[in-house]
């Protein structure tokens, strides 16, 4: 005679607190979607500041020390094309989508929605049960 036995861990990751999980677990989710905001919003060329007004107006708030650094990674992985000009006798960086970074929010945005599809059934289902 055999016996299949289950067991199940529950691990707190050494926390027991709820709302610091919520926060990283809304961080992480937050991570990818501003990839796609960043890339949407540049496929019209904008600087920096004008870039996360038009993130913060839609919804999405971003800080200086996050944007920035992802617009760099973004260029740094050919995504993103920059040119320094004088705006209001100010130099400004400008950001606007490369070619590649053309393609690559096509599919992140066909992925995008596979996803949201997919979790619009499991959402439903789960309503039924």
């Amino acid at each position: 005679m055999r016996h299949i036995v289950y067991v199940t861990y529950y691990m707190a990751n050494g926390t027991n607190n709820d709302s610091e999980l919520f926060e990283n677990l809304k961080l992480e989710l937050r991570r990818g979607c501003l990839i796609v905001a960043v890339l949407a919003q540049l496929r019209a060329e904008q600087y920096g500041y004008t870039l996360r007004k038009a993130l913060a107006d839609d919804g999405l708030s971003i800080d200086e020390g996050t944007l920035y650094p992802l617009l760099r990674r973004l260029e740094t992985q050919g995504l993103l094309i920059s040119q320094w000009r004088e705006e209001d006798k100010r130099n400004k960086r400008f950001y606007r989508l490369s070619p590649v970074g053309e393609q690559i929010l096509e599919q992140l945005l066909d992925e995008w929605k596979s996803i949201n599809a997919s979790l619009d059934r499991i959402l439903q289902e789960a309503d039924r049960i």
